[in-house]
């Protein structure tokens, strides 16, 4: 259900993230699964860009990868497995130009924690956007969230993405 072609007529990949991510970016994805954002931001940061995937699952790992190689974009993909605790982004402090936590922030232990791993992955100036599944989240779960992200180091910008769900961007200050 989380590739099914059917989404991209109600969700389609570019229209929520094409204002946010330009060729050459480095773009981070937590909670990629099979891919879904993944492939797409890897067309939309061109041959030149990066789009560093993690996922809790080692199966869904296996999927991305497959998938990325059959539509020839395994080159700009790194993908590894995350644990609970730790996103696996050593090695990338102050290297993302975009950070996109997609429907995955309430599945989160230690949202703190999950925050903070972005806000370090990105560079100054750097862009957060975070969506989460209007319904399944409440309003006010949302808005500990946001108030989460700010307390990680996050300002929010008032910038409204065209998502289906709750939605926020941040900058990471300093640029």
């Amino acid at each position: 259900m989380l590739v099914n072609p059917l989404r991209r007529l109600i969700e389609p990949p570019e229209r929520l993230l094409g204002p946010f991510v330009r060729p050459g970016m480095t773009v981070v994805e937590p909670g990629c699964g099979m891919g879904y954002f993944s492939l797409p931001l890897a067309r939309m940061v061109g041959a030149e860009g990066k789009v560093i995937c993690v996922d809790l699952q080692e199966k869904m790992i296996a999927g991305l990868r497959r998938r990325a190689k059959r539509a020839g974009l395994a080159d700009r993909i790194v993908a590894r497995v995350s644990s609970e605790t730790d996103l696996g982004l050593n090695g990338f402090a102050g290297s993302a130009d975009l950070a996109i936590a997609l429907y995955v922030v309430h599945e989160v232990p230690d949202q703190r924690r999950f925050l903070e791993q972005l806000h370090e992955v990105l560079r100054p100036g750097g862009l957060l956007l975070v969506v989460e599944p209007r319904g399944h989240v409440p309003p006010a779960d949302f808005d500990q969230t946001l108030a989460t992200a700010r307390a990680a180091g996050f300002e929010q910008t008032g910038e409204a993405p065209r998502a289906r769900g709750l939605s926020a961007v941040f900058r990471k200050p300093g640029a």
